[in-house]
C-alpha cells in the first residue's frame, strides 16, 4: 500500500515538474504572468494544496534538482557503457561539477551580465576552465560551455 502511494506522490510531482517548467518557459517569453490571473503557478498550486508556497517552490526546486543528476548519471553511465570514458573521467566530471562555487553573492551580478556581457566573476571562470573534458549534450553544458562555446554554463544556480 505504503509503495503506490509514493508511486502517486511522485507520478503526481513529476507532473508538477513538468507544468511547472513549461509556465516558467511560456512566463519567461511573455515577460508576466498571465494577465488575468496575478498568481503564480507555485501559488495556485499550494492554495489547491493548502500549504505554503514556499514548500511548493521548495519541491519544485528539489525535484528538479534530482531529476538533472538522475538525468546526467544516466547519460555519462551510457557513455561509459558505449567505451567513450571511462567510470575514472565519469567520477572526475560530477566532483568538477559538484565543486561549482556558491554564486548565490553574484546571482544579481550575473542577472545584469546578461543583460550588459561584461566579464564574470573569477570563481566562476576558474571551475568552467577545470572542467573535464568529456562529450555532453548541450542541456548538460557540452556546447553552451565556454569551451568552444562563447556562452557560460550556470546550470541551476
Amino acid at each position: 500500500m505504503w509503495k503506490s502511494k509514493k508511486f502517486i506522490f511522485i507520478a503526481v510531482l513529476a507532473v508538477l515538474v513538468l507544468v511547472g517548467s513549461l509556465a516558467g518557459v511560456a512566463f519567461a517569453q511573455t515577460g508576466s504572468a498571465s494577465e488575468g490571473s496575478g498568481k503564480t503557478l507555485s501559488a495556485r498550486v499550494a492554495a489547491i494544496l493548502g500549504i505554503d508556497q514556499q514548500k511548493v517552490e521548495n519541491a519544485f526546486a528539489q525535484a528538479q534538482s534530482e531529476m538533472r543528476e538522475e538525468a546526467l548519471d544516466n547519460y555519462l553511465k551510457s557513455l561509459v557503457d558505449q567505451g567513450k570514458i571511462t567510470q575514472a573521467q565519469a567520477d572526475q566530471y560530477k566532483a568538477w561539477l559538484k565543486a561549482r562555487p556558491d554564486m548565490a553573492q553574484y546571482r544579481q551580478q550575473l542577472k545584469d551580465w546578461q543583460q550588459t556581457r561584461p566579464g564574470i566573476p573569477p570563481e566562476l571562470n576558474e571551475w568552467e576552465q577545470a572542467r573535464p573534458d568529456i562529450p555532453l549534450p548541450e542541456h548538460f553544458g557540452g556546447h553552451g560551455g565556454m569551451k568552444g562555446g562563447g556562452g557560460c554554463f550556470f546550470g541551476s544556480w
